[in-house]
């Protein structure tokens, strides 16, 4: 039985920074963002969205009513939740009207959790096979104002409809998966920023695709040849061609080529919109397969998925007859290509802005298909635009 992504989409929030506005804005030459880490621009949210409608309008853009009546799950992947007991995957499968006997909960485990929920998901198509899992990979990456990641920042969602019979993206089961225990990314929950060892993160991300890479390539003897492209996880463009290069000498020159310019491919969306944490890799996956020329189907495709603390994992899929009929690429364009470009001093003052801590009232009127109408007793109330 062939399992694996029916549907996939992305949102992200409709305002967004130049990196070169920030560079100037901190005394940096912008080069050192725009070639140094590979970003072009960064996604901002206003208060009035959150990790909740991001998931909602990614997921609104795939499911149909069908869909929604064959969904027994809905998984959210994130390290940004804002409750510490209810799991925003409740709030999404009413505000998308899913059918009431289904299981919705979140998976944290840093930038991995996504992938953790599509490994259930596809393992529960596989006991259920005429039933459909949703997950949704949903996050806000934030450092702080001035601070060493600031320009590592974004926000948005993923939304993944995984299947029997998949019409994107079979999955196959050959998943190589590593844990290490290890501080280089964590936030403490009296945090609001996280707390990171920078060159260590960077150490640990390579090492930790070095460890998978080669115990797959043992496991399934498939090598670099086999493979027509390879995404990552990017929590900044630069660091997944930094993991590609260091297996570069495992292949001929052709090879490398046609794998580093796919990797391009796969950083479309991503040099435009910053970290995802838990949806990086799938927006790489999402903008390698709108951004290619060269892709068919039957083209086997590498995953590398990575959460600090730390847990990764490496799988492959390979591309179905039609695929493209299934994405969005019309549509994620014109999202990105609509937003607001926002001055330093407006991006600093929607930065800063929050929802009330103490119960009292708010309201918005947010433009956008969901988004957060008013919070009030400490709860968010969502709205969908008609």
């Amino acid at each position: 039985m062939n399992i694996g992504i029916d549907k996939l989409s992305f949102y992200v929030p409709n305002l967004y920074l130049d990196m070169t506005d920030l560079a100037n804005a901190r005394d940096t030459d912008p080069m050192k963002f725009h070639i140094g880490i590979g970003q072009d621009q960064m996604a901002v949210n206003p208060v009035s969205q959150d990790i909740i409608t991001f998931g909602a309008n990614a997921a609104e853009a795939i499911l149909s009513q069908a869909d929604k009546e064959q969904i027994d799950m809905v998984i959210v992947g994130t390290e940004s939740g804002y409750d510490s007991s209810k799991a925003s995957a409740v709030i999404l499968h009413h505000l998308l009207e899913i059918q009431p006997f289904a299981r919705s909960f979140e998976i944290k485990e840093a930038c991995y959790g996504a992938t953790a929920g599509i490994k259930m998901a596809a393992d529960y198509v596989r006991s259920h096979p005429d039933r459909k899992v949703l997950v949704v990979a949903s996050d806000l990456s934030r450092y702080g104002l001035h601070s060493d990641g600031e320009p590592t920042q974004g926000a948005g969602a993923v939304a993944l409809l995984i299947s029997k019979d998949p019409r994107v993206l079979v999955l196959e089961n050959d998943s190589v998966f590593f844990t290490n225990d290890i501080y280089d990314f964590w936030r403490p929950v009296y945090e609001e920023f996280p707390l990171v060892d920078g060159p260590l993160s960077n150490e640990t991300y390579l090492q930790s695709f070095a460890t998978v890479w080669a115990k797959h390539k043992q496991q399934t003897g498939l090598t670099l040849e086999d493979y027509e492209a390879l995404c990552f996880h990017i929590p900044y463009t630069k660091i997944g061609k930094k993991a590609l290069l260091s297996i570069a000498d495992e292949t001929d020159e052709k090879t490398l080529e046609r794998l580093m310019a796919q990797y391009e491919e796969s950083i479309t969306y991503s040099r435009r919109v910053g970290n995802l944490y838990t949806g990086s890799l799938y927006l790489g996956l999402i903008s390698l397969l709108e951004n290619s020329p060269s892709l068919k189907a039957g083209a086997k495709i590498g995953l590398f998925s990575y959460g600090s603390g730390a847990v990764s994992e490496f799988f492959s899929g390979y591309l179905v007859e039609g695929y493209q009929n299934q994405l969005h690429t019309v549509k994620h364009q014109e999202l990105l290509d609509q937003r607001e470009r926002l001055s330093i001093e407006n991006y600093e003052k929607v930065f800063s802005e929050s929802l009330p801590k103490d119960g009292q009232s708010v309201s918005f009127d947010d433009p956008v298909l969901y988004s957060i109408k008013k919070a009030e007793n400490h709860i968010r109330y969502y709205r969908k635009e008609k």
